[in-house]
Order: structure tokens, then sequence, then C-alpha cells
């Protein structure tokens, strides 16, 4: 499909990723952590209503909600909910996003140049370009990530929605549509109203490429290292002085390797460093600890105990302290009692002509929460690929053909 043939899902997606977004970890404390994502609340909220839709609201909380009314004969089945989150992540440039359309025709995909350098990706490094040649790739300028994680998610669901207001006798269930924030920093939907949500199940709409279904996700939580140290003059440190950053890097040390997001895959959990700020006085390390198995999640933590007792025991007193805060859990623990909406979603697929690809998803949904909530909720693919960082980018081919697969996923609860 030429990009010159702009359909309602690309066009929604140009414009929403051009609105800033990004969460921001040091205000976790408050909901939205950001301002700025009321911006792309209160769109979304004004083209809801052009659309046709009911209890258009924006909570104190920056959660979008609304409700489309059932098709002829479908108003007695269970209501569907839809879901996206608003934010993007802060690990990557969010601000000033350019985004523009590639025709791929193989090797290096280039996005953009910057400082003289071109930003680009391989095949070798991401195979999945081999089967893209041809495709148009919406990517950003190389300065910025593309926010695809979740705006394709929202601009999906958002030309269902008007694919619907335009062809009311396609069949689906009442719909609830949610629009989140601040899924990137864990608190997703922890405040969305379930009750006045009003729906039996529901998907988000917030994984990777196209085909992918997950309904198994890690557990988590982040984990906090203070050190503490003692500072004195380094002319008269012998025995005396204790250097936090030098703590720091022995308990570090005392992690595993080999469990680190690099070397790991599949089901494979891991401890990841996100971030360390340090001086002699004091130190603190930013980790994240994620596995699909409760157990070993478990061991994971216990492990990152022990170090800091191993250090607190060779200096004799309590100088290393770890605090955990639980972000997620496992939802496979929930969704497996409802292998009905696994089985929907495979045929929702195959409908649209993507061969499913079941897998465990490497991180976390706002599915999550909700599974654990009473909103089974498994998750669907976006199309998009590289996200949280420059090279992110999505054929406009997934854009329309997630479109495509919502629309028999609705048709299949009516």
């Amino acid at each position: 499909m030429s990009y010159q043939q702009q359909s309602d899902v690309l066009e929604r997606f140009l414009r929403y990723v051009q609105i800033n977004t990004q969460s921001s970890d040091a205000n976790c404390d408050q909901v939205p952590s950001s301002a700025c994502q009321f911006d792309l609340a209160n769109l979304l909220a004004d083209e809801l209503r052009e659309l046709g839709a009911l209890d258009v609201a924006v909570s104190e909380h920056a959660y979008v909600t609304a409700h489309i009314p059932a098709s002829a004969g479908a108003e007695d089945r269970p209501a569907l909910g839809l879901i996206a989150h608003l934010d993007t992540t802060e690990v990557a440039p969010g601000a000033g996003v350019k985004p523009h359309i590639v025709s791929y025709a193989g090797g290096d995909l280039v996005c953009g140049t910057v400082d003289g350098k071109p930003v680009a990706l391989t095949p070798e490094k991401v195979p999945a370009l081999r089967e893209l040649v041809g495709e148009d790739l919406v990517c950003t300028d190389g300065t910025t990530l593309l926010g695809g994680d979740d705006k394709a998610g929202v601009a999906e669901i958002m030309a269902l929605v008007a694919r619907i207001a335009a062809n009311p006798e396609l069949p689906h269930p009442a719909l609830g549509i949610c629009f989140c924030p601040d899924e990137e920093i864990g608190h997703g939907a922890e405040l969305l109203d379930i009750p006045s949500f009003g729906c039996t199940y529901a998907y988000t709409v917030d994984g990777g490429p196209i085909g992918g279904l997950e309904w198994e996700c890690f557990n988590a939580c982040e984990i906090t290292v203070d050190f503490e140290g003692f500072s004195i003059h380094p002319g008269d440190a012998k025995d005396r002085m204790v250097n936090a950053s030098n703590l720091f890097a022995e308990y570090h040390s005392l992690l595993p390797a080999c469990e680190r997001p690099e070397h790991t895959e599949g089901y494979e959990g891991f401890i990841h460093i996100e971030g360390v700020s340090s001086t002699v006085t004091h130190a603190t390390a930013r980790y994240i600890v994620r596995d699909h198995d409760a157990k070993r999640f478990q061991e994971k933590i216990d492990l990152m105990q022990r170090a800091a007792d191993f250090v607190n025991a060779r200096l004799g007193e309590q100088r290393v302290t770890v605090s955990m805060k639980q972000q997620y859990r496992n939802m496979a623990e929930v969704v497996a009692e409802y292998p009905q909406l696994i089985d929907v979603a495979k045929e929702a697929f195959e409908a649209a002509g993507v061969t499913p690809q079941v897998l465990p998803i490497r991180g976390g949904t706002d599915g999550a929460q909700l599974s654990f909530r009473g909103l089974p909720c498994p998750n669907l693919s976006t199309g998009v690929y590289c996200c949280h960082g420059v090279n992110e980018f999505i054929p406009v081919s997934s854009l329309e053909t997630m479109v495509d697969v919502l629309e028999k996923l609705v048709a299949r609860f009516a």
C-alpha cells in the first residue's frame, strides 16, 4: 500500500505520535506522572465524542473511557473492552517526534541522519527486515523514539471505532474503550474503575510485530539499593573511608551476569540495572527484576538481598539497604481460566490473513493488573518493532491489518 493513499489509521497514528506523552518515573507518586498526557487524552476524548461514543470522560488521572453501543442483535452479549496506553517511555527522547515513511527496498533501514551519521538498522540486527522488503515503514528522523508503544494501539482502536461509526451494522457487542496513563512506569490500569467500565473481558492492544498474542507475562518488581559511605580526605583515608561508589561496584559484581537481559530470552528472567547515581558518600542503584515463574522470580529477589547481606557482613555494619516495589504478576494465573479468549483472538488473526504467534511477553501490560483485578485481559500485537529506541518503526500494512483483526475480533463476541 502506498502512503499516498493514507488510511484513517495511518493518519491518526502520524498525528498521535507528534504529541509528547512521556511518563516520568521521578513523579511516580502522582497519576499522571506528566501533565502532557492530558494533551492526548483530551484530544482522544473529543474524537470519540465526534464518532458518537457514549459516556466519554477524561478522569482527573488522565484515564480516557467511553462506550460504544452493541450492534443490532448483540445487545445481550457480554461487553468487551479494548485498551491501550497514552504514555511513551522516558528511556529515549520522546518530544518533537517527526514521523516519516520509508519505502524499504532492503539492506540497512536508515531512518535518519544525526550529527552526520546515519541512524540505521541492519537485517543482521533485526532479521524481520528481510520479510519487509517492499513495505512502507513509519520511522522517526533518528533523534527520538517513534511512540508506537503504544500510540499504534491507540490509533488502531480509534480507527476501529471510526469504522464502526461509519458502518454501524458491523457486528460487535457493547464495547468499552479505555486509554490509560503511565503504563511505562508501572501504574497502568491501576486506577481504572472496572465496575463503571462495565466489561466482562478485555484485550490490551500493546504488543510487538503483527500476529503476537500474549497471555503470559513476567512477574515484576523494582528494587532500589542504597549504599551509605563515609567520606574523608583521601590523603587520610586508610582504614577509614567507605566509598559508596565502590560498595555499589562490589554489590553489582555479586549479581550473575548470565541473568542480565542481554543474555536471556523466552521464559528466562533477568535482573536489569536501569540506572545508578553515586558519590563517595551515597549511591543509589535502580534495578528491575523479571521472571515468568513465581518461584524463580522470588529466588532472584532473595539473591539480591543476600548480596547486600554479604557486603554488610564484610563491613561489620549496615551500609547496604534493599527496598522492593511490586509492579505486576504473571497474568497467566488468571487468563488460563479463560481459554476462549485466546481461541477467539487466534481466529480473528487468521480471518485477517495473519498467522497468530502465541508467545510469552517479555515485559508486562496493563492486562496484567486488570486480570488480577477481575477483568481477564490478554494482549494483542500492534505491529511495531524496536520499541523504546530511536530505531523504532512500524509497517503501514501492520497498522491497517490490525484494524481488520480488531474488527474480526469484536464480531466474534457479537
